[in-house]
């Protein structure tokens, strides 16, 4: 079961990012000189926003980064803020298996993305799918334990 994890990056929304992007199309003839389609080609982000502390119970789940976001909700299906989000992010969470939670992060009464934790048998990394509902895509990435 999730429980007490320090992992690494936090999905929820990026923070401190640098990224530097070269064009790989120009934009139509006579358009401004940032239209076209351009790709990220070296991105960084300072540690405090990749590092997430969760930790999971029989009733419910909590998120802390090391920048003052936090919550505490429970799995009962309703929304729970997101404290110090500028966003003032609501979220509610659903114990889909012992191993797995799931997040639903909304804005004004809007699902904005889903969050899906997966712990692995050995208790060493978590599996996470974000699915950005106002972009369309969809991430994944692995987080490991950190020593505490």
């Amino acid at each position: 079961m999730l429980a007490n994890c320090t992992a690494e990056p936090m999905p929820l929304r990026e923070r401190l990012k640098i990224a530097l992007q070269e064009r790989v199309e120009r934009g139509p003839a006579g358009s401004h000189a940032l239209s076209g389609s351009w790709q990220a080609y070296k991105t960084s982000k300072s540690r405090n926003g990749s590092i997430v502390s969760y930790r999971c119970t029989a009733d419910g789940f909590s998120a802390e980064t090391p920048l003052g976001e936090k919550f505490q909700a429970k799995f009962d299906g309703r929304d729970y803020l997101v404290e110090d989000d500028p966003a003032h992010t609501m979220v509610s969470v659903k114990l889909l298996s012992p191993s797995t939670v799931e997040q639903t992060n909304k804005q004004d009464g809007k699902v904005v993305s889903i969050l899906r934790l997966t712990v692995a048998p050995d208790g060493k990394t978590i599996h996470a799918t974000y699915e950005n509902k106002e972009d369309h895509t969809t991430t994944s990435h692995d987080m490991r334990k950190q020593p505490q």
